[in-house]
């Protein structure tokens, strides 16, 4: 049973009286007044007032007296219910004098995580600071309960309501932007003024409804908006700040990881049709990305892409990958360190995603070959841009020492979000169906599953710490490997009157490359070509040097 009481009282007031029995004034003439609490006379009536309860909790440090105390109850009852919850969270231990704020806790959290790597402390902060704060911030960490971060995720659902409301807006407005230029366009010369007038306050429209909110705070936010709240809240737990997570037991739209798909012939002719991806995660097949390699041949960031398709590294592995790590002798890249970068395009270095992202890399012969020739031209570049410093020091600033495989022409790495950028650029020029540059990464496992690598070895390959991720994430099956399985069946089963498996396609050949070959843009003499519809790194015989 707790140690304290439980009481009636009320609101009701009373003027306040001198020595002399007069009322004593404030200084605009006003009466001051006192509450007369449980002297009311009213609460002899059952509905009048209310039920409080204080506790005599055990002294603080330096002997500080802990009376906590609270109001509000409509029945004694209830007031000793909730003294004698507040005793048995004091006695386990729990912070029950606690004024802290939401807010005040979570920057207090924050600050304490020196653990995280400065990429999760920033997401952190966003989230706090965009989010929970606004809508969390003003209660005390006592009196946080889930009904409270329950409210908050309906409000981002209402708000996600508007956010499809502006973006119908949007659309309208580009419909119409966009028949008021065809109109003004196929109109005879001279055209009238008021086409004009209608096409420019259709782009004035269409600015003004996109510059509103369109992007739904969509289930995988709203689970990393809860699952930073919830790690906070596990050490608000552990410091005895509040007695459970409240997190934990918030209800939100069920979230799935995207399924990686193929690119089908029927998936990119729906998509040429209507412009939707089928998921957000796509795969090319062998021959799309075999068309990739070879229309990008003299790319500046070709032999980045040709890494990361055959070799799986993460973008900021590849941009961060040092030449020190990469053994020219045995034909291996070691992978120990990673570019980071923000929204606010700030770059640094930083160690890989987890333990298992430090892995060693067996450079194919191809991947090997383009390598050896990049650093021939780094020596190159190099030189040309510290003649260009010296001859005209105010333009060209001094050669960038960063020891980085891939570099600008001034030293330079690459930043990890303008890699991204360049590369869907360049899909989007050569037509292909579109995928993210990190699906490269699906490509590469996928490619690795048909030239008939374990499970085990792809998840080495890209440096995952879990098995299933591997297994449930970056294995997208090719459609010939989906049709073999189904076969397999079949042909268990002997029939009198089977019937035969269709011929196959022939395959598409490689447009031809000859004069974009790697030899000839790294400036060395061309080797003569292997054979017919060849990609361009065929055109290289060289030999890997675990060969040698």
């Amino acid at each position: 049973m707790f140690n304290g009481s439980t009481y009636r009282r009320c609101k009701c007031t009373e003027p306040k009286l001198d020595a002399n029995g007069q009322p004593i004034l404030n200084a605009n003439g006003t009466p001051k007044v006192r509450e007369l609490g449980s002297a009311c006379p009213q609460l002899k009536k059952r509905d009048h007032g209310s039920w409080y309860y204080y506790l005599n909790l055990p002294d603080g440090p330096g002997g500080e007296r802990r009376r906590p105390r609270k109001g509000g109850f409509a029945t004694s009852k209830k007031a000793q219910e909730a003294a004698q919850k507040l005793w048995d969270e004091a006695a386990g231990g729990i912070d029950v004098d606690s004024k802290e704020t939401v807010a005040a806790y979570l920057n207090r959290w924050l600050d304490k995580r020196v653990d995280l790597k400065r990429s999760t402390r920033e997401g952190y902060r966003d989230t706090i600071d965009r989010v929970l704060i606004p809508t969390l911030g003003h209660l005390a960490m006592r009196e946080l309960r889930e009904r409270h971060i329950q409210e908050m995720f309906k409000q981002i659902w209402e708000y996600n309501k508007v956010k499809e409301a502006n973006r119908i807006a949007a659309q309208q407005a580009k419909a119409e932007c966009d028949d008021a230029y065809r109109a003004w366009k196929q109109a005879p010369l001279p055209r009238p003024p008021h086409l004009r007038q209608r096409w420019n306050a259709a782009k004035a429209a269409l600015k003004e409804a996109r510059a509103r909110p369109r992007q739904d705070t969509g289930p995988a936010t709203q689970k990393r908006f809860k699952d930073t709240l919830a790690s906070a809240l596990g050490d608000a737990v552990t410091e005895k700040l509040i007695p459970e997570n409240w997190a934990k037991s918030v209800t939100l739209p069920k979230y799935e990881r995207p399924e990686a798909l193929v690119w089908t012939e029927e998936r990119i002719a729906r998509w040429r049709l209507t412009g939707e991806k089928p998921s957000p995660v796509m795969v090319w097949t062998p021959s799309l990305t075999g068309e990739f390699l070879d229309a990008a041949v003299q790319h500046p960031m070709y032999i980045m892409w040709h890494l990361m398709v055959f070799r799986a590294p993460r973008r900021g592995e590849a941009t961060g990958l040092p030449w020190t790590e990469v053994d020219m002798t045995h034909g291996t890249a070691r992978i120990v360190e990673q570019l980071s970068v923000n929204n606010a395009y700030e770059v640094w270095e930083d160690t890989p995603k987890s333990r298992a992202g430090r892995r060693s890399l067996t450079l194919d012969h191809a991947t090997f070959a383009l390598l050896k020739a990049l650093r021939d031209v780094q020596t190159a570049q190099r030189d040309e841009w510290e003649q260009k410093h010296r001859d005209n020091p105010d333009t060209y600033g001094p050669y960038v020492h960063s020891g980085k495989v891939f570099t600008q022409a001034d030293g330079s790495p690459w930043n990890p979000i303008n890699v991204s950028q360049n590369f869907e650029r360049f899909v989007k020029r050569l037509g292909l169906p579109p995928i993210r540059l990190h699906d490269l990464r699906h490509c590469a496992a996928s490619l690795s599953l048909a030239a008939g690598l374990s499970m085990k070895a792809i998840q080495a390959l890209l440096g995952h710490s879990s098995y299933q991720l591997t297994a449930d994430t970056y294995t997208s099956l090719m459609p010939q490997f989906e049709q073999a399985a189904a076969n397999a069946t079949v042909d268990l089963v002997p029939r009198h009157h089977a019937v035969e498996p269709p011929t196959p396609e022939e395959p598409l050949a490689a447009a031809p490359v000859a004069e974009e070959e790697p030899a000839v843009e790294l400036g060395e003499t061309a080797p003569e070509a292997s054979g017919p519809g060849q990609g361009s790194e065929s055109h290289l015989h060289l030999v890997h040097p675990s060969a040698a």
